[in-house]
């Protein structure tokens, strides 16, 4: 995702119920539109979420999703339009932002990841996380129990495989007996793997195991600054140099004109020092919102906390117009190198 000679942007496709504002789906016809169009003003890279539907969460799970009880939000799954926006794009990185080693076993999900760096000429890095919306699992019958035990087994197949073609494993929840990846994608030890993490345990993993660290969404780089902190010193412990780990994190944005400001219908109430909330399908986001200039500098301050690529969610404008006003943001960003 970065060259590591500056901090490089990518763009989250929108692919859930209320993305686009309302109750409103992007079919496939507009996802294609977005991912070449993104292309096309500069983005680096797309991503697409790896969740399969939201519903109010249970006490205790975090983060809470404070739905109305009895409703849904879907998405696309998130393999399929990625072996889509690969066939219609050329130059961009792709990824799962991540895909959650919960939902499919873990040879077959190293199998997958291998074809679609195939198809995609080697453009993928695996994003992969150990998942945390209880619903979805219970949902499509999923164990939500041992999440980071699962994801830890999960992993060395994962690892073992795209790395050096076979493994054998007996965990205590995946078994693989000479299982071999084959044929092999364009890369001989696979794609980049990139680990978002957070808690003690999984941040051990990720240094023991990632090619990127993610820190994950942020609307204040000082939190970004703070987990690149935490997982600095996990390294240290582990005997892994920090250096040898790309860094990156993820925010949210809102975009509005040079003129006075107006809210979008999705938008909960006025913005309070360039943070506002918005409401899409039901789930509420915070966004920094802000002008062109002031989205520009805002950025500027993951760079400076050593954020080596950081992906945007761009909830407002939605949908190509946002992609194609936000140009001049990704142009600004690059003239000031």
């Amino acid at each position: 995702m970065s060259d590591r000679k500056r901090m490089t942007v990518g763009l989250m496709l929108p692919i859930g119920t209320g993305a686009l504002g309302g109750d409103r789906t992007a079919r496939w016809t507009e996802l294609r539109a977005m991912a070449q169009a993104a292309e096309a003003v500069g983005f680096e890279s797309l991503v697409v979420p790896d969740h399969l539907l939201f519903r109010r969460s249970p006490p205790g799970n975090q983060p809470p999703v404070l739905m109305p009880e009895g409703k849904s939000r879907g998405m696309w799954e998130v393999w399929t339009v990625l072996s889509a926006v690969a066939a219609v794009t050329s130059r961009v990185t792709l990824g799962p932002f991540v895909a959650c080693t919960g939902f499919r076993s873990p040879a077959l999900l190293a199998k997958m990841a291998d074809a679609l760096d195939e198809v995609s000429g080697g453009r993928l890095v695996l994003g992969l996380g150990a998942g945390w919306h209880e619903p979805e699992y219970q949902a499509f019958g999923f164990p939500f129990d041992h999440r980071v035990s699962r994801f830890e087994e999960a992993l060395q197949i994962i690892v073992s495989l795209l790395r050096d073609g076979r493994a054998d494993f007996a965990g205590q929840y995946y078994r693989v007996q000479n299982c071999e990846l084959l044929p092999r994608g364009p890369r001989p030890g696979g794609p980049p793997i990139l680990i978002g993490a957070q808690g003690p345990r999984m941040l051990r993993l990720a240094a023991r195991y990632a090619d990127w660290y993610d820190a994950d969404f942020h609307l204040d780089a000082s939190g970004v600054a703070e987990r690149f902190a935490a997982f600095e010193a996990v390294c240290a412990d582990v005997g892994r140099d920090p250096g040898t780990v790309a860094r990156s994190a993820a925010t949210r944005l809102a975009l509005v004109d040079d003129g006075p400001a107006q809210s979008s219908p999705s938008q909960v109430g006025p913005a309070r020092d360039g943070l506002a909330e918005f409401d899409l399908g039901g789930v509420r986001f915070g966004a920094r919102q802000g002008k062109p200039a002031e989205l520009v500098e805002y950025l500027r301050t993951f760079e400076a906390v050593g954020v080596q690529h950081l992906t945007c969610t761009l909830i407002e404008p939605p949908g190509v117009p946002g992609i194609e006003r936000f140009a001049p943001v990704l142009d600004a960003l690059r003239a000031s190198r």
